[in-house]
């Protein structure tokens, strides 16, 4: 794949495909970053996760998956800070962290979307197997009083696109976001996002009949 020098954003959190990141920028590297891609289009940089460190300052230590993504609107906030809209859109593997100039810049090799017209049927079986079991988890969730999504999904026919729906609509942890995004290969995403969401299922289980003992 070709490789390209692309801005930076470590940030505490994972962002996936097809997520809505909203962030407040005030450090003043950030702000630099925001002013160099506005002539750019689409506007896009790397967010990646911390895995040690902070976001502020600098001297952090890097995950080498993440997920580019694409400004979608900005807002001053008239106190030095802007209000940065972005949506996450592929899977990029960082290949180099280039000096920060003044903000992180990497050299990093994109992972486009595979066509699901050349998926194996076995993609498309998992897909099935996951949206239900996804429903089955956002369903527990809600009874047992957490959040529901604020919009729940029209489970899309592609596999991938399934994958990040159910990813973001289910309550899976920071981690377990990370290793859906950085597994490449499709049916091996599918099988670990299959496992992941039993795993949350049971856990979910557990903690509804804890509660219902303690009643």
């Amino acid at each position: 794949m070709a490789e390209e020098r692309v801005a930076a954003f470590p940030l505490g959190t994972v962002l996936l495909p097809g997520q809505f990141l909203e962030v407040q920028v005030f450090e003043p590297r950030y702000r630099v970053m925001l002013f160099d891609l506005r002539d750019s289009d689409p506007q896009e940089f790397l967010v990646t996760l911390i895995e040690r460190g902070s976001e502020v300052g600098g001297g952090d230590v890097r995950t080498e998956v993440g997920c580019m993504a694409e400004v979608v609107r900005t807002r001053e906030l008239g106190d030095g800070r802007v209000l940065l809209g972005a949506v996450g859109t592929v899977a990029a593997r960082v290949l180099e962290w280039l000096p920060e100039d003044p903000y992180p810049l990497a050299v990093v090799s994109r992972r486009e979307p595979a066509d699901p017209r050349v998926l194996p049927a076995a993609a498309h079986d998992l897909r099935d197997t996951a949206v239900e079991r996804a429903g089955a988890v956002i369903s527990l969730a809600v009874r047992m009083g957490q959040q529901p999504p604020d919009r729940h999904p029209a489970w899309d026919p592609d596999p991938e696109t399934a994958t990040w729906q159910a990813a973001l609509a289910t309550p899976l942890g920071t981690l377990d976001r990370h290793r859906l995004l950085a597994e490449g290969e499709p049916v091996a995403r599918l099988r670990l996002l299959n496992e992941l969401l039993a795993e949350t299922h049971s856990m979910l289980e557990a903690l509804a009949g804890r509660d219902g003992a303690g009643e």
